[in-house]
């Protein structure tokens, strides 16, 4: 049986721009998405630490360096900039390797740099 478990989550992150003309993406800094293990292209869940928005979209990486955290499309309706979100992804996995696998947790501090 193949079960959803967490890979991994930035925590924390701010929102650095909302671009509602943009096709539907989350735009993370590539460096963040390398500490995660997170992915372009990759389904992510996103949570508004500050208004309560859940949703869905994928990865399409930033420059790195930039802590760009940037949420297109249709979502930027959902959040505003400054917001505090946590972005997540699950992996399907059988159950010997969900006793295995340690999720990948990055937590953010002040303009998005890692603090763990």
């Amino acid at each position: 049986m193949l079960r959803y478990k967490l890979l991994s989550k930035l925590h924390r992150a701010t929102v650095t721009e909302c671009d509602l003309n943009y096709n539907a993406s989350i735009q993370i800094d590539s460096e963040l998405l390398e500490l995660s293990g997170m992915r372009e292209f990759e389904r992510v869940e996103i949570w508004d630490v500050d208004n309560g928005a859940r949703f869905s979209t994928y990865i399409i990486a930033a420059e790195p360096g930039s802590r760009k955290i940037s949420i297109n499309g249709a979502a930027a309706r959902k959040v505003h900039v400054g917001d505090r979100i946590i972005v997540v992804n699950y992996g399907l996995m059988e159950d010997a390797e969900m006793l295995e696998y340690q999720p990948k947790i990055v937590i953010l501090g002040e303009n998005n740099d890692p603090v763990n």
